[in-house]
């Protein structure tokens, strides 16, 4: 089982804070999580930008990052500040 979180505005966007979603062979990286979940279409889009953070585990980590059963996954947003 995958754990996943969505927060600040992703959170907003999908309505959802967490879910959990099985895991497969499938699921080899964050990107084939992010793709799975960009599959859904509509507001699942949010997922798409360029400047997507995440954290595997609660570490900040990339997209090419490997996937393992029993896993946290969370998205964020990139914070900017002035």
């Amino acid at each position: 089982m995958i754990q996943l979180q969505y927060f600040a505005r992703y959170r907003e966007a999908l309505g959802l804070d967490s879910e959990a979603l099985p895991w497969s062979p499938a699921l080899a990286s964050l990107d084939d999580l992010r793709r799975l979940l960009l599959a859904r279409g509509g507001v699942w889009n949010v997922l798409d930008e360029q400047n997507l953070m995440c954290a595997r585990n609660q570490e900040l980590c990339s997209l090419a990052t490997e996937l393992q059963d029993g896993d946290e996954v969370a998205f964020f947003p990139t914070v900017t500040g002035g």
